[in-house]
């Protein structure tokens, strides 16, 4: 575990400071110290810099502008939702991006139907970033968490296919509908019908263990179990336990015991370095690398996975 820790350590601002936060107990003083480093340093400094003076990347909401690729191109991520994402999930502190908020209300607009961009639109996905990104960046959002409300579906979780008709749930559209559910009660908004709902979606993954089928106990899909990063919109029980951890920190709750074969299948991707591997890239235009390549040792794998299983360890099952 030293070397693995050495190694982890060894990293742009943007991980290390969680590394030292989560992983090697450094004191406040430490981490803080670091996390002010990603709006001046390596990867936070090199996005900032990318950002248009009509407060967007890429001139664009959630593609590019003028983009007009197919689906076999894969998805850019380099507009402004995916740069907000990021810089977000990097822990930049909100106050670098002052004004952004107001330049975006100004400027931004969706693709879908030329909505404004912090009115959300109808993708559950998108909403959720935005809701995340609006209170990260002190935007009026409220309206988006009373969307996520009025959009669950009968078994309490959601689809971003419901546009079109979806009556089911998606694994992947929920837990980022939870991921943002919960930024918002950690914004310490009012809770009621919106906690209801996120208490809802947490059931609806747990109830399939994190990645079995309902109907019938089997897999969800081979791709349950490929860890990849960055997350993006993707499902993996990694991405799912990652969340379940933040949630118990913040509600004061010990590990769902229906959790543990998820967690046996992080466990078992550890390869015997103590690292873990970069499943695959998600095809699309990025502004530039964060992490390995599909096979290779991945930092931010690693941090997650063992931050993850340090939570669920800590617990005794």
């Amino acid at each position: 575990m030293a070397e693995v820790l050495a190694w982890l350590l060894d990293s742009d601002p943007a991980l290390r400071w969680q590394v030292e936060r989560d992983l090697a107990g450094s004191p406040p003083e430490v981490w803080e110290a670091t996390r002010a480093r990603v709006a001046t340093e390596g990867f936070g400094a090199r996005l900032l810099a990318l950002q248009d003076p009509d407060g967007q990347w890429a001139g664009g909401a959630f593609f590019p502008a003028g983009f007009k690729g197919s689906p076999e191109d894969g998805q850019p991520w380099t507009a402004t939702t995916w740069s907000l994402n990021a810089l977000r999930d990097w822990g930049l502190d909100a106050s670098v991006l002052s004004g952004t908020a107001e330049l975006l209300e100004r400027n931004s607009r969706w693709e879908y139907e030329n909505l404004p961009y912090w009115d959300g639109e109808v993708d559950v996905c998108i909403n959720s970033w935005t809701l995340s990104n609006g209170l990260w960046l002190g935007a009026d959002v409220h309206g988006i968490a009373d969307w996520f409300v009025e959009h669950r579906l009968p078994d309490d979780g959601w689809n971003c296919l419901w546009v079109e008709g979806a009556e089911r749930s998606s694994v992947h559209s929920t837990l980022n509908a939870l991921k943002a559910l919960l930024d918002h009660e950690k914004a310490g908004d009012p809770v009621g019908s919106a906690a209801d709902a996120r208490r809802g979606g947490e059931e609806y993954l747990l109830s399939r263990s994190l990645f079995r089928r309902l109907s019938t106990g089997e897999p969800i899909a081979p791709w349950v179990g490929h860890f990849s990063y960055p997350f993006r919109w993707f499902y993996d029980v990694l991405n799912a336990a990652d969340y379940f951890r933040a949630a118990a920190l913040f509600d004061g709750t010990t590990p769902d015991p229906r959790m543990a074969e998820a967690l046996d299948l992080i466990r078992a991707a550890q390869q015997p370095d103590g690292t873990w591997l970069q499943a695959r890239r998600h095809p699309g235009e990025v502004w530039f690398e964060i992490d390995a390549p599909a096979g290779k040792p991945s930092k931010w794998l690693t941090f997650h996975a063992t931050r993850v299983l340090g939570w669920w360890d800590s617990h005794a099952h």
